[in-house]
């Protein structure tokens, strides 16, 4: 709950002002019963009109003012809660933004959508109750008590005796409800993570007729999250009977006594009257607490929930290996990309590089995910020249994605340096580095939104002919155009109304218009025909930025300056297409199967 405290600080005006109004509501609706008494005894008994107006005004006027205050006070409540709710679903996505990826996969994006709204909700709807009744109504208890004692000590304490058995069963009731309630919050998690999952994947449900399969999954989760709840409420609701049974019996006293006592002349109707008021009012607070209870348990659970995102930081920190750790000494490299290769503590200021210089070394690479016994990637080094297109092939599951994703610092290198223009990667900043990067994933992520935002959305300052170059070079610029409203078509959802080919190109265009001096394409060629890729990459040949492409297509390493081969994470081979068909069997392999061995043949004869 630190959490909540630490960002309402900034309403605290609004906060004060509000319990300010309650207090005023408050004072005025305990005075109303002893008024009350006032009108029965002195007025209604006597038959003195005067003082029944005197007091009833009193009464009015008082009730008018507790009503404005209540307003007042309802609206300041508002203020608060909706403030603090909008700065804490905003700080909740800047820190998953700045989650390192590595950091950010720890978290299923169903519970981070949970978190960011469900839970934030429930903090906010607390917060509202907080100032306007959570706060109020043991105050009402405590005030009814004290007004009941001041009218009669004697029937007073008949009231007063059994609300501390009520406190401390409330208590402990609100102690288990909040374990009760994180359960449930998880639960909400699964359901959304299967609806997502669902809703995103529908078209591939219709086709391997799942639906049924998925119907069955979804009702599973979703009878787990009800079960849990109605036990979480059926434990807060436990309190509304006992308090009920606490209360009513309190009440059969006041009255059994209350009529001796007015009998015997030591008790007026008026303090009965009064007393049994405070007595309603105290019940009806005490019965609010079922509600109040499980609104806190919630907001705790919540709480809890967005506090593990808000110190995700620290717990990364604590779990992420040394990356500046070593394994075994450095390997000599004569290339002059490794000269002066130290670790210098100024930042790299990526306009200053000299062409010549800009490329991608890796040099002794060691890598394994968090929490990963295996390694990813073991002993790479290569150098991946300016100008120059690097292939990288491999089978699946051979280290290529995670290759790249230690290039964009994704991820950190277990051991090993990986180096742009002499300098380590980690001595520049995540912006500056991913600045110069123009990168293509192997999943094409596609925004709402027209064709030119989504090409813009590489660089948010680009201007139209850039925007179309970049679609010239990418080779779907003759499609947009063809399209009804050209680069301003609206795309469906997660780009539907796209090809597979042209959702690629449209991300390498995003890429391109970034203008990078790096280049990462993550085998985004796959869907693409062969004339189509060929005019691409004869298009990225000409580009004067370094470019690392994975791929599983012996057409694309024909073209490339340099492949490098990966099995089960080791480079086991690098070269040109030419270099690699005479020196690596698996390479040979490759080519058989996608070109057959009759053409091996030839090649074989011609070298």
């Amino acid at each position: 709950m630190s959490l909540m405290f630490a960002f309402l600080k900034k309403y605290r005006v609004a906060a004060v002002l509000a319990l300010l109004m309650m207090f005023i509501e408050l004072a005025l609706e305990l005075l109303q019963p002893f008024l009350i008494s006032k009108i029965i005894d002195d007025g209604v008994s006597r038959q003195d009109a005067s003082t029944v107006l005197l007091w009833g005004g009193i009464l009015v006027g008082g009730t008018v003012i507790a009503f404005v205050a209540g307003i007042f006070s309802s609206f300041y409540a508002s203020y608060a809660s909706q403030g603090l709710g909008y700065d804490l679903r905003e700080a909740l996505y800047t820190k998953v933004q700045s989650f390192s990826y590595a950091l950010f996969s720890r978290f299923s994006s169903s519970s981070l959508i949970t978190r960011l709204t469900n839970d934030v909700t429930i903090l906010q709807d607390m917060l509202f109750m907080g100032l306007r009744f959570m706060l109020r109504m043991p105050l009402l208890v405590v005030g009814s008590s004290i007004m009941a004692l001041i009218v009669n000590v004697k029937l007073g304490l008949l009231l007063v005796v059994g609300i501390p058995v009520l406190l401390l069963f409330v208590i402990a009731v609100m102690k288990r409800a909040a374990a009760r309630f994180q359960l449930v919050q998880r639960r909400l998690d699964k359901v959304n993570n299967v609806m997502q999952e669902n809703l995103t994947g529908m078209r591939l449900i219709r086709v391997f007729v799942r639906r049924h399969h998925e119907r069955k999954r979804f009702e599973q989760h979703s009878g787990e999250l009800m079960t849990d709840t109605v036990a979480a409420l059926r434990l807060t609701e436990t309190t509304m009977p006992f308090i009920l049974f606490i209360m009513n019996a309190s009440i059969i006293a006041v009255l059994w006594f209350g009529h001796r006592d007015i009998m015997s002349g030591s008790a007026s109707v008026g303090e009965v009257v009064a007393i049994i008021n405070y007595s309603m009012r105290t019940m009806g607070a005490l019965s609010a607490f079922s509600m109040i209870v499980a609104s806190f348990s919630r907001a705790r659970a919540s709480a809890e929930r967005m506090d593990e995102v808000m110190n995700a930081s620290e717990e990364e920190v604590s779990s992420r290996l040394s990356s500046d750790q070593e394994v075994g000494s450095a390997v000599r490299n004569d290339d002059p990309i490794f000269e002066n290769r130290g670790l210098t503590e100024s930042r790299v200021d990526p306009s200053s590089l000299r062409k010549d210089q800009r490329g991608i070394a890796f040099e002794r690479v060691y890598f394994q995910y968090p929490g990963v016994d295996t390694p990813i990637l073991t002993d790479i080094s290569f150098t991946a020249r300016v100008g120059r297109m690097t292939a990288i092939m491999g089978a699946t599951g051979s280290g290529k994605s995670s290759l790249v994703q230690l290039i964009l610092r994704l991820y950190e290198v277990n051991s090993g340096h990986i180096y742009l223009q002499e300098q380590d990667i980690r001595k520049m900043s995540e912006e500056q580095l991913r600045g110069i990067i123009g990168y293509v994933p192997q999943e094409v992520v596609l925004f709402s939104g027209t064709i030119r935002d989504n090409i813009a959305w590489g660089n948010e300052h680009a201007t139209m002919e850039e925007i179309a170059e970049a679609a010239r070079m990418a080779q779907i610029h003759d499609t947009i155009t063809q399209l009804p409203n050209g680069y301003d078509t609206l795309l469906g959802q997660r780009g539907v109304n796209l090809s597979g080919g042209q959702k690629q190109r449209l991300s390498i265009a995003r890429a391109l218009v970034r203008r990078p001096q790096i280049l990462l394409l993550d085998d985004s060629t796959s869907a693409l025909d062969v004339h189509t890729e060929s005019l691409l990459l004869e298009s990225l040949g000409t580009l004067s930025c370094t470019t690392i492409l994975i791929t599983q297509k012996i057409s694309s390493t024909i073209r490339a300056d340099k492949v490098l081969l990966l099995s089960d994470g080791q480079l086991i081979a690098q070269g040109n297409h030419d270099e690699l068909l005479q020196q690596s069997e698996l390479y040979r392999k490759i080519y058989a199967s996608q070109f057959g061995e009759e053409e091996l043949g030839r090649v074989e004869i011609i070298h």
